[in-house]
């Protein structure tokens, strides 16, 4: 079987369900392919995150200073950025699991050999800059396979929902990075406080394979693949002009969509604060206020467990509470991120208002991104080209990310004071912190006042 055959998306079943038990099958293998990804999906963002729960050992531990490890962080997600905008175009002709499981098996090969890294480079005093250079190769890698779950994951609702109820799915499945985040910051914290920095990656690598044996059990590519009819067919869902058109052609007219662009440029301010808690939190929390490692990783732990809950509100939000309306939770959640992302930054707190603050900011930025992100855009696009749409924003969302943590590792490696031991230097984080703060303000303002236009292309 040549490569193409294996990864095209799945042909139509010959032997199709009895009609009696199409229903029955439908649900059932729906439930599953969505749990499926959405649990997988978690687990990527396990191998994608062991990086910035280490950073603080790497660094006092003189491994590498905060300016490399920014440079490590980006390489994973420019490399990201490009992937996650190909593969949005790629998978839409897929076939999602082997898609999807593929990706998570070579992050997981990049964690073991990372960890493996580690404990030979301690073992033989590798020098610095080869190290430095094959952890930013690997990193890079990793970015790359990374951007192979998002879109088979947001493809699989396209595939298996009717439009009624992607919205709701959509939130459930946009908490996964939240419960990979949570899995990452408190048992890799763990981890690492007993073991060391290398075994972080040893259990992200551990975390990918359960993952892909998820993917592998529990999803399936569509359901003509089972022998069922499609989901058009199935909901009674009618068809769109788009639905007869081909892929490529509807993927072309989504390039020229100005509300896609505008969302894209949304979703990379959102990025940006968002990966400055995600990358660098725990970092701040031990510099700036003088946590430990295992109370630091907790609380930004605490902000992830908020973000599954922003994530799942987002859709009931919008579509009961505020009867279909896009600008109001916008509205709301941005101005709480804002100002909930202020108090973190500069009201200091001991730990447990440290805990509001910092869930009160994700929980209100998830909101914000499923909205903007997600629900806005699968408004303005048709199903066929999800995964196209999803690339844009992709690529928009991660170069901006990749942005920040070179200038974050270099704003605050130029503001700190170095000291003869690494671990009493003394950092100022005040001017990182203005330009994060800045992002999030861009980032719900942008949406907000563009909406009625984008709705009008």
């Amino acid at each position: 079987m040549s490569l193409y055959n294996f990864y095209r998306i799945s042909r139509s079943s010959e032997t199709k369900i009895p009609k009696e038990m199409v229903d029955a099958t439908y649900r059932r293998l729906r439930v599953r392919t969505f749990w499926g990804a959405t649990v997988a999906y978690s687990l990527y963002y396990v191998c994608r995150l062991s990086l910035s729960v280490v950073k603080q050992p790497l660094i006092d531990g003189e491994v590498f200073t905060a300016g490399q490890l920014g440079i490590i962080g980006s390489s994973l997600l420019f490399v990201y950025a490009v992937g996650k905008f190909m593969n949005g175009f790629i998978a839409d002709y897929c076939n999602i699991r082997r898609f999807m499981a593929t990706g998570l098996l070579v992050s997981a090969a990049v964690n073991l050999l990372m960890g493996l890294l580690g404990v030979f480079h301690g073992a033989s005093g590798m020098a610095s800059a080869v190290f430095f250079i094959c952890f930013a190769a690997l990193w890079g890698v990793n970015g790359w396979v990374q951007s192979m779950g998002s879109p088979p994951g947001i493809i699989s609702l396209s595939r298996w929902f009717p439009l009624s109820k992607r919205g709701t799915y959509y939130s459930f499945f946009s908490s996964s990075p939240y419960l990979g985040e949570f899995l990452s910051f408190i048992i890799v914290g763990l981890v690492v406080g007993a073991f060391g920095w290398q075994y972080g990656f040893f259990f992200a690598s551990a975390a990918g394979l359960l993952g892909v044996a998820i993917i592998l059990f529990f999803v399936s590519d569509t359901p003509e693949s089972k022998g069922l009819p499609s989901v058009q067919e199935l909901s009674g869902e009618q068809m769109r002009k788009e639905d007869g058109m081909k892929t490529s052609e509807i993927q072309k007219s989504v390039l020229r969509h100005p509300g896609i662009w505008i969302i894209a440029a949304s979703s990379a301010f959102v990025y940006i604060a968002k990966y400055a808690i995600a990358g660098w939190g725990v970092l701040f929390l031990q510099k700036e206020k003088g946590f430990t490692l295992e109370s630091a990783t907790q609380i930004i732990a605490f902000s992830a467990a908020f973000g599954v809950l922003g994530t799942v509100l987002a859709g009931w939000l919008s579509d009961k509470v505020f009867r279909g309306s896009r600008i109001t939770p916008a509205v709301i959640s941005g101005l709480l991120s804002f100002m909930s992302f202020a108090l973190f930054l500069f009201a200091g707190g001991g730990y447990l208002l440290n805990i509001v603050f910092v869930s009160a900011f994700s929980l209100a930025v998830g909101v914000l991104y499923c909205i903007v992100a997600g629900v806005m855009a699968m408004d303005i696009v048709p199903r066929k080209a999800t995964g196209a749409a999803l690339g844009i924003v992709g690529i928009s969302s991660y170069v901006a990310a990749g942005i920040q943590d070179i200038v974050s590792g270099y704003l605050i490696q130029g503001y700190t004071t170095d000291a003869a031991d690494m671990s009493e230097a003394v950092y100022d984080f005040t001017p990182v912190s203005l330009f994060w703060l800045f992002a999030m303000l861009v980032a719900f303002v942008l949406p907000v006042v563009s909406w009625k236009r984008m709705k009008k292309e």
